[in-house]
């Protein structure tokens, strides 16, 4: 009887999250990992306020605008031929090592994706994700480095996870986003 109530007691705790896969070592493992386009200030003639990002889906750019004459300028993956889009939309939310479901659309292009995936390294949404508007798309992390600078994605902007972190800590809800050819 005592065993068989010792097992019960195990069998109901919860697992632990390996520290590892999100949360605040997550965010500090990814700082010394690979960038593939290096983020850097750059000179920037363009019209918009100060805070504004503006992503170029034909250079594979974002670019935050610092005013002054100057942007950060980041490496991002963009829609693949015929999900790339372009227009102005707003930051309406921001998550911290977002959980993934897919939406409907690509579940019916893609079958065989899970339909809950909780947040961690190995979510396709990485470390940080930035909502845009009431579309299907955002800005977020991805664990693929390699796909920076390449038209890969479903519509959404990725960025390695050390980049979505930067911005992310640089950007409120409200954020005017202008996506360009």
């Amino acid at each position: 009887m005592a065993l068989g109530g010792a097992l019960a007691i195990t069998a109901i705790a919860p697992a632990r999250a390996n520290p590892l896969d999100s949360g605040p070592l997550a965010d500090f493992i990814n700082v010394f990992k690979t960038q593939a386009i290096p983020r850097e200030t750059v000179a920037y003639a363009g019209k918009e306020k100060p805070g504004t990002i503006v992503i170029s889906t034909s250079q594979r750019r974002l670019y935050y605008v610092l005013g002054g004459g100057e942007a950060i300028r980041y490496g991002v993956g963009v829609g693949r031929r015929g999900f790339s889009w372009s227009g102005t939309k707003t930051i309406t939310g921001k998550k911290e090592w977002p959980a993934w479901r897919p939406p409907s659309q690509m579940l019916a292009r893609r079958p065989d994706l899970p339909r809950y995936m909780a947040g961690g390294q190995d979510n396709p949404l990485g470390a940080r994700a930035m909502y845009l508007g009431s579309s299907l798309y955002r800005i977020h992390g991805s664990n693929e480095p390699e796909t920076m600078g390449a038209a890969v994605s479903s519509g959404c902007i990725r960025m390695t996870n050390k980049d979505v972190v930067d911005l992310y800590d640089r950007v409120r809800v409200g954020t005017k986003v202008i996506v360009k050819d």
